[in-house]
């Protein structure tokens, strides 16, 4: 029997924050930012990045490089900086060794979210992959939950577990796809949003939960 869940990328399977610090360190230095124009930008990917956020640098602070050529030296910087666990790693292999169906949910440009999978070696163990720019849409609609599931050739109607970091576009949208839940704790709760399955401080904590439910 084979079993489905969706995780998360950013702050789930990879700490996006210390690699966006350290992409934004090399992009600013090799491109002489001004103090300023460094504030502006790292107030302004802080939760997402577009190339929409480089053409406002660019036209703000008067800068000479393209937008395009500054998203892609980002893009670039970025992977290379994303990291995962080796731990994490070594789950998802379980997890796959265990029939389960892994799909990767997540909210922000498909070319930069999917060279952070090939770069940290998450994309051989994922079966599909729906970025929210795949659509225009943001977790938690409930397009992006369908369009994971059929790029992993499953339906939705199945059920399976959805696991991540975000309240509302995690927790909120697996419920609303009628999947179970885990949260990874640390963002604020908001007010009457129904409660995950399950909390846990890591994802090898999630993984974990979900081997136990094939065993």
């Amino acid at each position: 029997m084979s079993h489905l869940v969706f995780f998360d990328l950013d702050g789930t399977l990879i700490n996006r924050q210390s690699a966006l610090s350290d992409a934004l360190t090399r992009l600013c230095r090799s491109r002489a930012l001004a103090p300023d124009a460094e504030r502006w930008l790292r107030a302004a990917l802080a939760d997402r990045a577009t190339v929409g956020d480089f053409a406002q640098l660019r036209e703000s602070f008067g800068l000479e490089v393209l937008a395009a050529d500054l998203w892609q030296e980002y893009v670039d910087l970025m992977s290379a900086a994303a990291t995962c666990h080796p731990e994490v790693l070594d789950g998802l292999a379980r997890l796959r060794a265990a029939a389960w169906t892994i799909a990767v949910i997540t909210n922000g440009a498909g070319d930069i979210q999917r060279a952070k999978l090939a770069r940290t070696g998450l994309a051989p163990l994922v079966d599909g992959v729906a970025a929210s720019g795949d659509l225009e849409v943001r977790k938690p609609d409930l397009r992006l939950f369908e369009l994971a599931a059929s790029r992993c050739g499953v339906s939705l109607a199945a059920g399976g577990w959805m696991v991540g970091d975000n309240p509302d576009g995690d927790i909120g949208g697996g419920h609303q796809a009628g999947l179970r839940t885990i949260w990874l704790r640390g963002r604020p709760w908001p007010e009457g949003l129904p409660a995950a399955h399950h909390v846990v401080d890591h994802v090898t904590d999630a993984i974990t939960i979900l081997l136990n439910e094939t065993e």
